[in-house]
C-alpha cells in the first residue's frame, strides 16, 4: 500500500477547502428548495412542528371547500325565496283584481208575468240556492223573491248580501232584474214561470255548483273576467313551486321541502358545525290551494272561480300567511349564511397563519442564502490560491531536479 505525503499546510488548505464545498452544497441545496429544514435530520422538532401545522392546513383547505357550497346551496334558497315573494305578491295583486271587478246581473224579462204562475221558482244568486214561492200577484212574487234573497244572504256560508235584486218594470207587468251579483236559474222552467226567455244552455263557467241556465233577457258580467282571474291564480301557483323546486345547488335544495337538510362542517371531527334547516316555500308548503270551480264546503255553493268575495279574502289571508313565512325564512337564512360565511373567512384567516408559522419553521431566508453562497465562492477562490502557496516549496524542489 502507498501514501502520499502532504505538507502540513497543504494538508490545512486542502481540509479548509473540503469544509467551504460541503458549505456551499448545504447553501446551494438552500437555495434550490428554499428550505432550511428538508428533513427530520436538519430539525427534527422544526420539521414534525411544520408537518403538522401544515396537515391541519390541508384539512381546512378540504373543509372549505364544503364551506364554500353550503354558502352556494344557502344563496341559491335564498334567491329562491325572493322570486317567490314577487310571484306571491303578484297573486295578491290578481286576487285584489278579483276582489275589484264587479259582479252584476241586469236585464228585463220579455214576457208580461203570467199571473197564472204558480209553485216555487229556484235560482242561484253568486253560487248560493234560493227559493222563493210565487203566485198570481206579480208584486207579492217579487216581495217573496227579494225575501228569500235576503234570507239567503244572511244564513248561507256564501252570504252575498245583494239586497232586492227583483222589482217591475215601469207598466208594472214585468218583471226586471238588477243585481250586483251572479244570478243563474236552476232551469229554463224555473225563468218562464217569471216571464224571462227560456234558455236550456247551462252556463257551468259561471262557477256555479251542478247545473243552471241564464235567460238570454239577462247579461251577466265580471263572472268570466273573475274566473280568467282565478286561471291566472292557479297559474301562480304553479310557478311557485316550480321555482322552489328550481332552486337547487349542487343537489341541496333548501326551499322544497323540509327533510333536506344542510349540515356544513368547519372541523375535521364535526364538532364545529352548522345544520341549515331546510323549509316549503312549494305553493302546498305556504298554505295556498289552487282555485277552482266546485263547491269547497258541502253546504255552499259555486265558491269556485273567485265567485264570491269572501272567498277572494280568504285566498288574500292565505297569501299575506305565505308572504310572512317567506320573510321568516328569509331572515333565518340569512341569518345562517352570514354564519357560514364568517366561518369561511376565519378558516382563510387560520390557513393563512398555520401556512405563516410552518414556514417560519422551515424556509430559508434567501437574501441570507444567496449572500452566503457569494461569500463562500470568494472563500473557495481564496482557498485554491492558499493551497497553491502552500504547494510552491515543492515547486520548487522540483525544480532543482530538473
Amino acid at each position: 500500500m502507498s501514501s502520499i505525503t502532504l505538507s502540513a499546510a497543504t494538508r490545512q488548505n486542502l481540509l479548509s477547502l473540503q469544509d467551504t464545498a460541503t458549505l456551499m452544497a448545504t447553501t446551494q441545496n438552500r437555495l434550490a428548495t428554499g428550505k432550511t429544514v428538508n428533513s427530520a435530520l436538519d430539525n427534527p422538532t422544526n420539521f414534525f412542528t411544520s408537518q403538522a401545522l401544515d396537515s391541519r392546513s390541508s384539512s381546512l383547505n378540504t373543509l372549505l371547500d364544503g364551506v364554500s357550497n353550503g354558502v352556494q346551496a344557502i344563496q341559491a334558497a335564498n334567491q329562491g325565496i325572493t322570486s317567490i315573494q314577487k310571484l306571491v305578491d303578484q297573486a295578491k295583486s290578481i286576487a285584489n283584481q278579483a276582489l275589484s271587478t264587479q259582479l252584476s246581473t241586469t236585464g228585463t224579462a220579455t214576457n208580461a208575468y203570467n199571473t197564472a204562475s204558480t209553485g216555487n221558482v229556484t235560482f242561484f244568486v253568486n253560487g248560493t240556492s234560493v227559493s222563493a214561492a210565487v203566485s198570481s200577484s206579480i208584486t207579492a212574487t217579487v216581495s217573496a223573491l227579494n225575501a228569500a234573497v235576503s234570507s239567503a244572504s244572511t244564513t248561507s256560508a256564501g252570504s252575498f248580501g245583494a239586497g232586492a235584486i227583483f222589482s217591475l218594470d215601469s207598466t208594472g207587468t214585468k218583471i226586471v232584474l238588477n243585481a250586483q251579483a251572479d244570478v243563474e236559474f236552476n232551469t229554463a222552467g224555473d225563468e218562464a214561470k217569471l216571464g224571462f226567455a227560456s234558455s236550456s244552455t247551462q252556463q257551468s263557467s259561471y262557477g256555479t255548483a251542478g247545473t243552471s241556465v241564464v235567460s238570454s233577457d239577462l247579461a251577466v258580467s265580471g263572472v268570466s273576467q273573475r274566473k280568467s282571474l282565478a286561471t291566472q291564480y292557479n297559474n301562480l301557483l304553479n310557478q311557485i313551486s316550480q321555482l322552489a323546486s328550481d332552486a337547487s345547488y349542487n343537489g341541496v335544495n333548501l326551499i322544497a321541502g323540509t327533510g333536506n337538510n344542510l349540515t356544513v362542517k368547519f372541523n375535521d371531527t364535526g364538532s364545529s358545525k352548522l345544520d341549515v334547516a331546510s323549509v316549503d316555500a312549494t305553493a302546498s308548503g305556504l298554505g295556498l290551494t289552487a282555485i277552482t270551480g266546485s263547491n269547497s264546503t258541502a253546504s255552499a255553493n259555486g265558491l269556485g272561480n273567485f265567485l264570491l268575495n269572501s272567498d277572494v279574502n280568504s285566498t288574500l289571508t292565505a297569501l299575506t300567511g305565505a308572504g310572512a313565512t317567506l320573510n321568516s325564512a328569509a331572515s333565518t337564512l340569512g341569518s345562517n349564511l352570514s354564519v357560514v360565511q364568517n366561518r369561511q373567512d376565519f378558516s382563510k384567516q387560520l390557513i393563512n397563519v398555520l401556512q405563516t408559522g410552518s414556514a417560519n419553521l422551515t424556509n430559508a431566508d434567501l437574501n441570507q442564502e444567496a449572500a452566503n453562497s457569494q461569500a463562500l465562492s470568494t472563500r473557495q477562490s481564496m482557498g485554491i490560491s492558499a493551497l497553491s502557496l502552500a504547494n510552491s516549496a515543492q515547486q520548487g524542489v522540483l525544480q532543482l531536479l530538473r
